[in-house]
């Protein structure tokens, strides 16, 4: 896809409307329900291990999103996730996404030499190499868009980005919209992908 087009089609995303589930989550009954989540993503979502993603503070719609797809299981798979999600229903999503929404998260910490170079890609894109500028989508401070379901970025850890590029990269996660996240990935080379997942985990 040429650099030109994937722009437009960014830009057009951020006002595409969110697909939203049918049901209105519930903070309070989230939280009770969050407990079997604790052990891999920490209290309130705030994970301290790099090897599992923050939850605290995503939008709540990303998040069911995200449930649905690993129990659908064909655009993102993961054994774990699948073993947790498998009794969850449309509701209990809504309400899992509901409390961590609610949910602060800590910022994390960017390698100085590296983010110089994440900073440069993250706000201008690589044209050359058809790599868009995730500020576009992911906005200035990492908070992302919630009405076209891009998720908050800022102060995930870097394990945890690196991971979730190279798998788009590598088509081992497809459920991003319109393939975007494939197609930009695609063109990154692994410096670049450890460049931006350091200056995005220090961005707040």
């Amino acid at each position: 896809m040429k650099y030109t087009t994937l722009v437009s089609i960014l830009a057009a995303s951020l006002f595409a409307p969110s697909a939203a589930f049918a049901a209105d989550g519930d903070a309070e009954a989230g939280e009770a329900k969050a407990q079997s989540c604790v052990a891999c993503h920490g209290e309130k979502g705030d994970s301290k291990n790099a090897d599992f993603p923050k939850l605290a503070g995503q939008h709540a719609g990303y998040t069911a999103k995200q449930l649905a797809d690993f129990k659908q299981g064909e655009t993102r798979s993961d054994p774990i996730m699948a073993g947790q999600v498998a009794g969850l229903s449309e509701q209990d999503m809504a309400d899992l996404g509901a409390y961590y929404a609610e949910q602060s998260v800590s910022m994390g910490q960017a390698d100085e030499e590296l983010a110089k170079l994440g900073e440069k890609i993250y706000r201008g894109g690589n044209p050359d190499r058809g790599v868009s500028a995730c500020i576009a989508c992911h906005g200035p401070t990492g908070n992302g868009n919630p009405p076209a379901n891009f998720p908050l970025l800022s102060g995930q850890h870097t394990d945890y980005l690196v991971k979730a590029l190279e798998d788009f990269r590598d088509g081992k996660r497809t459920n991003d919209q319109n393939g975007m996240m494939q197609d930009i990935a695609s063109n990154m080379r692994d410096r670049e992908i450890e460049a931006v997942a350091s200056y995005i985990s220090g961005l707040h």
